[in-house]
């Protein structure tokens, strides 16, 4: 923690506050993180100490150097539920989920949570799970329905979890070629996504714009090796 403070910057600081950092954090680069995820590469019990501290950076780290075979349905509960932003719970910890054996199951449960940052992070769970598994292992039935979930609830769910439907609708059509046309289809029915991005630049992205551009690039279906980065 003595080493994350002194690599805290002011202006990394104000550049995830208006992303929606939460205190406690000290503002550390995240270049400058996998510098010392390197030198540790991968410690369970050191990332579940970073993650129980509550600082936005420990947390981001701990992701990064969590052991996905040693992580408990019950260490992943707790961290869905004490994620400090949306950048810990849509990314760091839907990465983890996901790599580990429990992401399908979890991601199906935290999507049906009230609370919106769970909510979220199960769809970007689910998002994360169709990156990294083959086809023939996932349930593209099962799938389909959430599709036609989505088409029902995204205009109407809160703002975090209209993103992160978006994203499964794109991560599906990108990765399950069986599904690429189906998830264009239930895109354009959808049409525009309104989300509140803050005072940042940051774009919602076409889900039928972005699965053209993956098959433009011949790079429809192909699975990642993992999902954090």
């Amino acid at each position: 923690m003595q080493q994350l403070e002194k690599l805290g910057t002011a202006q990394t600081k104000k550049i995830w506050m208006k992303h929606g950092a939460k205190e406690p954090f000290f503002g550390v680069n995240i270049a400058d993180l996998k510098v010392i995820q390197k030198k540790i590469k991968k410690d369970y019990k050191l990332s579940l100490e970073l993650f129980d501290t509550s600082n936005g950076d420990a947390q981001y780290l701990a992701g990064l150097i969590a052991d996905e075979k040693k992580m408990t349905e019950k260490d992943l509960n707790r961290w869905v539920k004490t994620a400090g932003w949306k950048m810990i719970s849509e990314s760091t910890v839907p990465w983890i989920a996901a790599e580990s054996a429990y992401g399908w199951k979890l991601g199906l449960e935290w999507i049906d949570s009230k609370k919106e940052s769970i909510a979220s992070s199960g769809w970007s769970t689910l998002s994360s799970v169709v990156a990294l598994i083959a086809d023939d292992q996932l349930d593209q039935k099962q799938i389909e329905k959430l599709f036609t979930r989505i088409e029902k609830e995204i205009h109407t769910a809160e703002n975090r979890v209209r993103s992160c439907m978006n994203g499964f609708i794109i991560a599906a059509g990108s990765y399950i070629a069986a599904l690429s046309d189906k998830a264009k289809a239930v895109a354009k029915k959808i049409g525009v996504v309104e989300i509140n991005v803050g005072d940042t630049a940051c774009k919602v992205p076409d889900a039928v714009t972005y699965i053209d551009k993956v098959v433009k690039a011949g790079k429809l279906g192909k699975k990642k090796k993992e999902a954090r980065c």
